[in-house]
C-alpha cells in the first residue's frame, strides 16, 4: 500500500470565500502528519502587442502574475501552519490546469492529488477536457474530488471493488482501493466500508431460451452465493465485518451510488485504468456518471507504478497576440 506523506492540493483561486477542498486536505494531512503542498496552475494567455514585447516587459508581467499568486498561496499556508500542517506552496505558469497539476504532483513528490470537483455536468468530459476529469485519467497518484464542503466526522468510507475484473482491471486494484480507504477511514476515525456489484444471472442465462422460474431463482441465487465468496475473500483481510458489506445486483454506478447514499458515505474509494480508445470511453461512462450523481468526495487509485499521461516539461506561458491597429483598416 502506499503511503501519504505529501499532498498536493490544485487551487484554481487561492482568494475564494469557501475552499473545501484545502479545509480537508489540511484534515487529511494532519491526521497522516503529512505535508501539503498549494498549488496554482497560472493558465491564463498572456494578450501581448508589440509595444509590450519590444519594451521587455513580457518576463517582467510573467515575474509579477507569479509573485502575486504566490503570497495569495502564502496566506493560506500561513493560517495552517498555525493549526500545526506542514506547508509549502508553488504558483507556476503552465498549461493546460490539469496537465499543470500533474507536473507538480510529480515534481514534488505528492503521493495524494486533492482537488474540487468541476460544477456542472460531465457531460462530453473526455472530449472537453474538464480539469477534474482529466485528472482522474491522467494522474498516477490517487486523486481525491472534493464535492461537499464542511470536515470529516468520523466518516464512513465505502471502498468499491470488483473481484471479478472486469475490463482487464488488475486484481491488485482492488487491494489497492482496500488499502488506501482503510487508511483515511483509520486516521479520520471513521468506518470502512466494501461495495461489490454483480450480475445477478451469467452472461449464458440470456441465451438459453425461455427459462423457468425455479432454473432463474436457482441461477441466481448461485450468483449472489458465489459474488459473496469473492468479496468476502477481498475484505475479510481488510478487517470488513459482514455487516459492512454490501453486495448489489446492479450496474456499477448504481450500485454505488445506492450504498454511498444508504450508508451515508462521506468518502467513496473506486479504481480507475487509463485506457486508449473505446475501452477507455467505456469505462469513462461509468466513472462519469458516479462522478456527476455520488452525494459525497470520490477518490479515484490509480494502479501502482501507472506512469503519468502528460508530457515532463512544462509549457510555460501561453501568449496571445494582439493585432495593431492597422489590422483592422
Amino acid at each position: 500500500m502506499r503511503r501519504i506523506r505529501r499532498i498536493l492540493v490544485a487551487l484554481k483561486d487561492p482568494t475564494a470565500r469557501s475552499l473545501p477542498g484545502l479545509g480537508k486536505a489540511a484534515q487529511i494531512a494532519r491526521a497522516l502528519d503529512a505535508e501539503l503542498v498549494l498549488f496554482q496552475a497560472i493558465d491564463a494567455p498572456l494578450y501581448l502587442d508589440a509595444g509590450v514585447v519590444l519594451a521587455g516587459g513580457v518576463r517582467h508581467i510573467e515575474r509579477g502574475t507569479r509573485a502575486v499568486a504566490r503570497v495569495r498561496l502564502e496566506r493560506q499556508a500561513a493560517r495552517l501552519r498555525k493549526l500545526g500542517v506542514r506547508v509549502s506552496v508553488s504558483a507556476e505558469w503552465d498549461y493546460p490546469a490539469y496537465e499543470a497539476v500533474v507536473r507538480a504532483a510529480s515534481r514534488s513528490g505528492a503521493d495524494l492529488i486533492v482537488a474540487e470537483r468541476h460544477a456542472g455536468r460531465h457531460l462530453a468530459a473526455g472530449i472537453l477536457h474538464l480539469t477534474d476529469w482529466e485528472l482522474l485519467r491522467r494522474a498516477p497518484q490517487p486523486v481525491l474530488l472534493v464535492k461537499r464542503g464542511g470536515r470529516y466526522r468520523h466518516p464512513r468510507v465505502l471502498a468499491a471493488v470488483d473481484p471479478d475484473n472486469r475490463y482487464a482491471k488488475p486484481a491488485r486494484l482492488d487491494r489497492e482501493i482496500l488499502a488506501t480507504g482503510a487508511l483515511l477511514a483509520s486516521a479520520l476515525r471513521g468506518q470502512l466500508h466494501a461495495v461489490h456489484a454483480y450480475a445477478p444471472l451469467p452472461l449464458t442465462a440470456y441465451t438459453r431460451g425461455t427459462l423457468s422460474q425455479e432454473v432463474l431463482a436457482d441461477l441466481q441465487g448461485r450468483s449472489a452465493r458465489t459474488a459473496a465468496a469473492k468479496l468476502a475473500r477481498l475484505a475479510g483481510p481488510a478487517g470488513i465485518s459482514a455487516t459492512r458489506r454490501h453486495l448489489i445486483a446492479r450496474h456499477a454506478s448504481d450500485a454505488i451510488e445506492e450504498v454511498a447514499a444508504e450508508t451515508h458515505s462521506a468518502i467513496v474509494v473506486m479504481g480507475a485504468l487509463a485506457r486508449s480508445g473505446i475501452k477507455r470511453l467505456l469505462i469513462g461512462n461509468t466513472a462519469e456518471r458516479v462522478l456527476d450523481h455520488l452525494p459525497c468526495d470520490l477518490l479515484v487509485v490509480k494502479p501502482v507504478r501507472l506512469r503519468a499521461q502528460v508530457p515532463r516539461r512544462p509549457r510555460g506561458v501561453r501568449f496571445l497576440s494582439v493585432p495593431s491597429a492597422s489590422a483592422f483598416y
